[in-house]
Order: C-alpha cells, then sequence, then structure tokens
C-alpha cells in the first residue's frame, strides 16, 4: 500500500461549525455530504461524501439522473422555511449529485447519490 494512504475517502472528518444532527446535510467548502451521527458545535464528525440518501427537497419536481443542489438557506416542501433543500437550480448552489429516482413536484425529499 502507498506509504502517504490515508483512507477511502466515503466518509471522512469534519468540524462542525454549529449543533449537527444525524442525517444532516453538511456543506464543506464546495463538498456536501451526510453527517453520519450528532455532532456538537466544535467537534469532529464523520460525514458521508458518498452513498445514496434521502434528502429534505424543495417543492419542485427533479427527474431521475438530473443533477442535484444544495440550496443551504431553501425552503424544503413541508418542512422549516430557510433550513435547506435540495434542488435542481444550480445558480447560488452546491452540487451535491444526482437524482436516482424522480420526485414529484410535491415529494418532501429526493434520493440522491452523492458525489460527482
Amino acid at each position: 500500500m502507498a506509504t502517504n494512504y490515508v483512507q477511502d475517502g466515503k466518509v471522512i472528518s469534519f468540524t462542525a461549525s454549529a449543533d449537527i444532527e444525524s442525517g444532516q446535510v453538511v456543506v464543506v467548502g464546495s463538498l456536501v455530504g451526510i453527517s453520519l451521527a450528532g455532532v456538537a458545535s466544535g467537534s469532529t464528525g464523520q460525514l458521508a461524501v458518498e452513498g445514496v440518501f434521502d434528502v429534505p427537497a424543495a417543492a419542485a419536481a427533479i427527474t431521475a439522473g438530473a443533477p442535484v443542489y444544495w440550496d443551504a438557506d431553501g425552503d424544503p416542501y413541508g418542512g422549516t422555511a430557510g433550513s435547506g433543500a435540495a434542488t435542481a437550480t444550480a445558480t447560488d448552489n452546491t452540487l451535491m449529485g444526482h437524482a436516482i429516482a424522480a420526485k414529484g413536484l410535491n415529494g418532501s425529499a429526493v434520493r440522491v447519490k452523492l458525489g460527482r
């Protein structure tokens, strides 16, 4: 094995800038992942940056295979306004992956394969 190998990269460590819940979408720079456990602000947690997850989504249709972006202050359908939502809109949002199933206009979540 290479002497400079660190980890497989499917899960990375991150430092929480606020309290994070298990399953919450976390953006680190231009990298989007899912927290695998609750993490207190200032503590180190584990962030999945590969895999398939259901994430809160805005009230808009997303087709299977379409790129999915994270809008950090978006309004999830049926959720808390401004708490963040997945969307098909690229402008001012961060690419998180691709939809692996279609999401209807009023669906509250979209199934996303993380990564590029």
